[in-house]
């Protein structure tokens, strides 16, 4: 009967790699450019005060609205509450940076 020779693991592994033909390395193709994404806040920010004030009322209006639908068990479209409340948000603070850049009078 042969004897077989006891390898560990490692041995095993290394024996196998130094074997083993060298991987080619895998190119990555290059990223283009691509051009950023216009945010909400930067939609807002090219708006006039009275502008943001009237869509202020509006969202202010439908989150009431929306408010009401939750609380009657009507409300379908659940995800639209939490955008209304970060569209508020957002133009409220587009109107007191605007607030802040004007002249003290």
């Amino acid at each position: 009967m042969a004897e077989r020779k006891k390898t560990t693991a490692k041995k095993a592994k290394a024996e196998k790699a130094e074997s083993a033909e060298p991987r080619a390395k895998k190119v990555k193709p290059e990223k283009k450019a691509q051009p950023k994404a216009v945010s909400k806040a930067d939609d807002f920010r090219g708006r006039s005060a009275d502008e943001l004030t009237e869509q202020l009322a509006k969202l202010k209006k439908e989150q009431f609205n929306l408010r009401f639908q939750r609380a009657n068990g009507q409300l379908e479209k659940t995800h639209r509450v939490r955008d209304v409340r970060k569209d508020i948000a957002r133009i409220m603070t587009v109107l007191s940076e605007q607030r802040r850049k004007a002249p003290a009078a």
